[in-house]
C-alpha cells in the first residue's frame, strides 16, 4: 500500500495515464459511481430516501451512476442538478443519459429555487456530488446557499471524493463547504482530505479502488504523502545481532540552567527510549546536582558553556545533538548552535534555539547550508513565523515546503496536521496526533525522539516523519490525561508494533 497522496492535477493525470492505457473513463466512472452507491446504502435504511446532489463535472457524473445503483436496489433515489443537464459533457453526460431517472434543477439563473431545506426534509441520506476535489475557485450564490441548507439538514451526508467547497490541495475552505459524516475517494486521498480546517469537514474516509494502476505513480512523481509507516519502515533503524550500544548511535542533550532543566530531561528520556545506544544530558555547572538527581541510564557531562562544546564533540561517537528545550534565548544560544553545526554533527534545532535566530534567521540558513550536515527543525507556528515572517499568507503544505527548501534543513511545522517537509520538495502530512498532545513538554519528547533516529542513522526526512509517527502513537496508547513525563514510557507499544511487523 502506497502512503502517496495526490493533488487534484495530479489525480487528473492518473486518470488520463489510466484511460490512455485501454480503461475507459465511463468505467471508472461507473467503478467510482458503484463506490458511492455502496457507501450511501450503509447510511440509508431499507428503501430510505437518497438524495443526490450532482454538479456540473464528472463528479456529478460520479453522482448520476450512484443514483441508478441506488434506485435498482429499491432506494428511494431524488437527483437534484445544480444546473441544466444541457451544460453536461463527456463521460458525464452519458451517465446522466443512462440514468434515466426523474430529476429535479434546483437553481434558475443565480437563484436557487423554492425551499431548499424543505426538499431535503426527510432525506435519510444526502450525496454531495457537486464539485469534488477540482474546484478551483469559492463558493458563491446558489451554491453557498445550497451547501447551507445541506449542512443544516438532519440527514446522514456523503461527499464524493471531497466535501464540495474543500480545496484538494490545501484543505482550506473555499467560500463556504459541505460538513460531511463520511467521504468517499478514490484511487488515493488528497492533500485536502488530512490538512485542516478540510480534515475536520471529512467524517470518517474510504478510499475505493476503481482501477487505476499504482505503476501511474511512475509517472506521476508524487512529493506529498501521509505520513505512516508505509512511507519510510524501509529507512526503519535494524541493530545488528551483534551489535553494542556505541554502533546504535550516541545522541547529545543541551540542558538548560537550573530552573530550566526538565525539558532536555524529557527529551533526553525520549532518545533513550528510541533506541540510541547512549544519551548524554550535557549540562551547565548549576544544574548538575538537579539533573543528576533525576537520571539514571541517562548519562550526564559538565559542559561549562559554548566554548566547551568542541571538546564535547571531539568524540566523534557522539553522533547527534538536540539543541533548544529549556535552554534559554540570546547570543550564547547561538554561539552553541554554531559551535555545534561547526562540528558537523545530524542536528535537531527547537525552541530556543530557533528562536535565538528569529533577528537574523538567514545566518542560521546559510550555517546549514554550508555545513551540510543533516538537521531538522521543529517549530510550533509562532517559532515558525519568527524565523519565517514572510510566509504567513501561505497555506501550510506550501509554507513548510518554501521553509525547508530556504533553510536547507528538514521542517517539522508542528499542529493537529503536523506538515514534516524535506528540502528536495518532499512533504508528509501526519494524521494520528490526539489532542491531548496539546500539553507542556510534549514537543521536548518529540524533538528527543527525532535526535534519538538520528543518533540511529536515519536520514533527517525519514527520522522526522518516524519521530512525529511515534509521538502521536504514544499519545494515543498513553491517553485523555497524559502529561509529558508520561510520553518517553508510552513510547514502547507503538515500538513493539513496529518490531513485531518488521519481524
Amino acid at each position: 500500500m502506497t502512503a502517496a497522496l495526490l493533488t487534484p492535477q495530479e489525480m487528473g493525470q492518473a486518470d488520463c495515464l489510466t484511460i490512455e492505457g485501454g480503461l475507459p473513463g465511463l468505467d471508472l466512472m461507473e467503478r467510482a459511481g458503484s463506490a458511492v452507491a455502496g457507501m450511501a446504502a450503509k447510511h440509508a435504511p431499507a428503501s430510505g430516501r437518497i438524495h443526490i446532489l450532482c454538479g456540473p463535472g464528472n463528479n456529478g457524473g460520479d453522482g448520476f451512476v450512484a443514483a441508478r445503483l441506488l434506485a435498482e436496489k429499491g432506494y428511494d433515489v431524488r437527483v437534484d442538478l445544480l444546473t441544466s443537464p444541457s451544460g453536461l459533457k463527456g463521460d458525464a453526460a452519458a451517465a446522466f443519459a443512462a440514468m434515466t431517472l426523474p430529476f429535479e434543477i434546483l437553481t434558475s439563473g443565480d437563484q436557487l429555487i423554492g425551499n431548499i431545506a424543505d426538499r431535503f426534509a426527510g432525506a435519510d441520506v444526502i450525496v454531495d456530488a457537486l464539485f469534488g476535489a477540482g474546484l478551483d475557485r469559492p463558493l458563491s450564490g446558489p451554491a453557498a446557499e445550497l451547501v447551507e441548507a445541506v449542512n443544516g439538514s438532519n440527514a446522514a451526508i456523503l461527499a464524493v471524493d471531497l466535501p464540495s467547497g474543500i480545496n484538494g490541495a490545501t484543505g482550506e475552505i473555499m467560500g463556504s463547504a459541505i460538513e460531511a459524516h463520511a467521504t468517499v475517494t478514490f484511487f488515493l486521498k488528497k492533500p485536502g482530505h488530512l490538512l485542516f480546517p478540510g480534515r475536520g469537514l471529512c467524517g470518517s474516509i474510504t478510499v475505493a479502488q476503481i482501477g487505476i494502476e499504482t505503476g501511474v505513480l511512475d509517472t506521476i512523481g508524487p512529493a506529498t504523502f501521509e505520513n505512516k509507516p508505509d512511507l519510510w519502515l524501509a529507512s526503519w533503524p535494524r541493530p545488528a545481532v551483534n551489535g553494542h550500544k556505541y554502533s546504535k548511535g550516541h545522541a547529545v542533550v543541551f540542558s538548560g540552567p537550573t530552573a530550566r532543566t526538565g525539558a532536555a530531561r524529557l527529551s533526553a528520556m525520549a532518545a533513550l527510549r528510541t533506541g540510541a545506544g547512549l544519551v548524554t544530558l550535557a549540562s551547565p555547572p548549576d544544574a548538575m546536582m538537579v539533573n543528576a538527581s533525576h537520571l539514571t541510564a541517562v548519562m550526564l557531562k559538565k559542559v561549562s558553556g559554548p566554548e566547551a562544546i568542541p571538546e564535547l564533540l571531539s568524540d566523534p561517537r557522539l553522533n547527534a545533538v538536540l539543541i533548544g528545550p529549556g535552554y534559554g534565548i540570546g547570543e550564547a544560544t547561538k554561539t552553541a548552535v554554531e559551535a555545534i553545526v561547526a562540528k558537523g554533527r545530524s542536528l535537531v534545532l527547537d525552541a530556543d534555539a530557533l528562536t535565538s535566530f528569529s533577528e537574523n534567521p538567514q545566518k542560521l540558513f546559510d550555517l546549514i547550508k554550508e555545513n551540510g550536515s543533516p538537521v531538522i527543525l521543529t517549530p510550533h507556528d509562532g517559532e515558525f513565523m519568527r524565523l519565517f515572517p514572510d510566509l504567513a499568507d501561505r497555506k501550510k503544505l506550501g509554507r513548510a515546503r518554501e521553509a525547508a527548501r530556504r533553510s536547507g534543513a528538514t521542517v517539522v511545522l508542528k499542529g493537529p496536521d503536523t506538515v514534516i517537509a524535506a528540502p528536495d520538495g518532499r512533504a508528509a502530512i501526519n494524521c494520528n496526533a490526539p489532542p491531548f498532545l496539546a500539553t507542556a513538554g510534549s514537543g521536548d519528547v518529540l524533538a528527543g525522539v527525532a535526535v534519538g533516529l538520528l543518533a540511529q542513522g536515519v536520514p533527517a526526512f525519514e527520522a522526522a516523519c518516524q519521530a512525529v509517527w511515534l509521538h502521536g502513537e504514544a499519545g494515543l496508547a498513553a491517553g485523555p490525561g497524559l502529561i509529558a513525563e508520561d510520553l518517553p514510557a508510552a513510547l514502547r507499544e507503538p515500538l513493539r508494533h513496529l518490531w513485531t511487523s518488521l519481524a
